[in-house]
């Protein structure tokens, strides 16, 4: 739950808990309650506008390029700002989000069958790896594989570019 959403559920009027104690239960820190904040000052709309005139022409621009697009231009501004727009108008930079650590729907989750053996001999067990590193108009497939024993690793790379394998 958010802090203003639990700054909603305190009673200032409730017969038994106080406000400290209501704020010590509900984790909202007690300046919050008894001063307002201040609004932020965001009413300016040519900066929104030419913030939106970039976007629209590199949608995939995030709010520290844009920041530094704006200052380039010679207006002063700051990225938290840039960011507070940004939200205000409902736009965020396209592109692919890193998606590592979600497994596929239906993914069989293997058991560790290393569990307990001792390695003591080369060829005994052997691990191994891909990535890709992106480069110029294609990618650069790396793989590498290690003996767990003697750690001699072994690498292979091959570079696919965007037209074809």
């Amino acid at each position: 739950m958010s802090a203003p959403d639990r700054r909603a559920l305190l009673d200032r009027d409730h017969v038994r808990l106080s406000v400290r104690r209501q704020c010590t239960l509900l984790g909202v820190v007690r300046s919050s309650v008894y001063r307002a904040p201040c609004p932020a000052n965001d009413n300016d709309p040519a900066l929104m506008r030419r913030i939106d005139e970039l976007f629209t022409a590199w949608p995939f621009l995030g709010s520290r390029r844009l920041t530094a697009m704006l200052r380039a231009e010679g207006t002063v501004v700051n990225r938290k700002r840039v960011q507070r727009l940004m939200r205000l108008m409902g736009i965020a930079a396209l592109g692919p989000k890193p998606r590592t650590s979600k497994p596929a729907t239906g993914h069989k989750v293997f058991l560790y069958l290393l569990r307990g053996l001792t390695i003591d001999r080369p060829n005994q067990v052997w691990a191994a790896d891909i990535t890709y590193i992106p480069i110029g108009r294609g990618f650069l497939y790396l793989v590498a594989i290690i003996d767990w024993a003697s750690r001699f690793c072994q690498l292979s790379g091959r570079v696919a570019h965007l037209t074809g394998l």
